[in-house]
């Protein structure tokens, strides 16, 4: 009787595995997806309300400020609550945010709506890379690249989806039918996903803070920083140099997702040449590339950008997978998850704050002004990047 009973249970593990990758592959695609919609509808926002740039990078600024200032305390819930739960209501409550949108009148509608979304999409991250991590054990490098690899899908999918929407019907219904993606993914994790698994207990180990030179880690920190400041910043304009370059309202969705499937390519084949080449060499080539195409997306012409953005995606998208994957090299083994707490917490406030920044420039200067700023600011990270390296080396 036992040992029947022992094979359908070794049998039903890997059946639950593979439904919690999958699951959470699918939360994160929508979540992700959700976030980047909005570079969407920023060009429609702006016609309907006649808002400016540092109005319009506010509106992205406030869903990814959420997201960041969330995180922990999510992290926190999910002990007292369980993960599972925590990760539905949080779809749930992201969708809520982009049905609110379709009702708002005005920017302030607007602004609340996306605070909604943007707290909804701050349990993702936290919940559903812990249940991946948990389910598979030492065996989850591979599928956390998955579960990564499925965000960048949302990204390329939902706005592309959305912007052909937007080209066959006004921008509140198709919001609201993007809200009801949302509650269907919600209705799937209610009834497909596995319960997670509670976190281990810490690990003996004499090393109770991050790295103990304390430069290692800032110094990640500063890069990761500044390279989703560049991205957010430059993602913020791409629709409006479209614009000013002749893109019709599917062609700029269309772009996008040239963008966001190059930045999954990237995520893809940096951490893999970072195994090969060093993480300090992978940088200074995706940060220098990073300007470098950045500068020529603001002065080419429509067509040769387009052809242009996939490569540019995936650099602009490349050195995240490549920071992300250091950042337990620069930790204690039992403070893995704190670190990766601040890192998300970093990166994210900064895509929420850097638009801002750039938005104000775009408005005193113009969106091709503010565009090479990104590219100057990517250039900031090439020393930055020389100076992480022996920090490395010493580990």
């Amino acid at each position: 009787m036992t040992s029947s009973a022992a094979p359908s249970a070794l049998s039903r593990a890997p059946r639950t595995r593979r439904r919690t990758l999958v699951l959470s592959g699918l939360a994160h695609a929508l979540h992700d997806g959700y976030t980047d919609a909005i570079y969407v509808l920023l060009p429609v926002w702006r016609a309907e309300f006649g808002l400016d740039y540092v109005a319009l990078a506010l509106l992205r600024g406030l869903y990814a400020g959420a997201m960041a200032i969330l995180q922990v305390p999510a992290s926190w819930l999910a002990d007292h609550v369980g993960g599972r739960a925590v990760l539905i209501l949080g779809t749930v409550l992201a969708a809520a945010g982009y049905a609110l949108a379709g009702f708002s009148g005005g920017a302030m509608g607007l602004y609340a709506a996306l605070l909604v979304s943007g707290a909804g999409s701050s349990v993702q991250h936290p919940i559903a890379s812990s249940a991946v991590s948990r389910a598979y054990g030492a065996a989850a490098c591979g599928p956390l690249g998955t579960y990564n690899f499925s965000g960048d899908l949302g990204k390329a999918i939902i706005p592309a989806a959305l912007s052909f929407g937007l080209s066959v019907a006004p921008w509140r219904p198709s919001l609201w039918l993007l809200a009801l993606a949302g509650i269907a993914v919600a209705a799937l994790l209610t009834l497909l996903m596995p319960r997670i698994e509670a976190a281990p207990p810490p690990a003996a180990s004499g090393r109770a803070t991050l790295q103990r030179d304390g430069t290692g880690f800032p110094l990640l920190l500063a890069i990761g920083v500044i390279d989703t400041g560049v991205r957010m910043g430059f993602l913020t304009f791409l629709p409006f140099l479209l614009q000013l370059k002749g893109a019709s309202q599917p062609l700029i969705g269309a772009a996008l997702a040239f963008v966001f499937l190059g930045g999954a390519a990237g995520k893809l084949a940096c951490g893999w040449l970072a195994q090969r080449w060093g993480v300090v060499a992978v940088t200074l080539c995706t940060e220098g590339l990073t300007a470098l195409m950045i500068a020529l997306a603001a002065l080419l012409p429509l067509v040769p950008l387009l052809i242009l953005l996939p490569l540019l995606g995936l650099t602009l998208n490349g050195t995240s997978s490549v920071l992300y994957g250091t950042v337990p090299e620069l930790a204690p083994a039992d403070r893995t998850e704190r670190a990766f707490a601040i890192f998300y917490t970093g990166v994210i406030g900064s895509g929420a704050l850097s638009p801002l920044l750039f938005g104000a420039v775009g408005d005193q200067a113009g969106p091709v002004v503010a565009t090479l700023g990104t590219a100057a600011a990517a250039l900031v990270n090439l020393p930055l990047a020389l100076a992480l390296g022996p920090r490395l080396a010493r580990r």
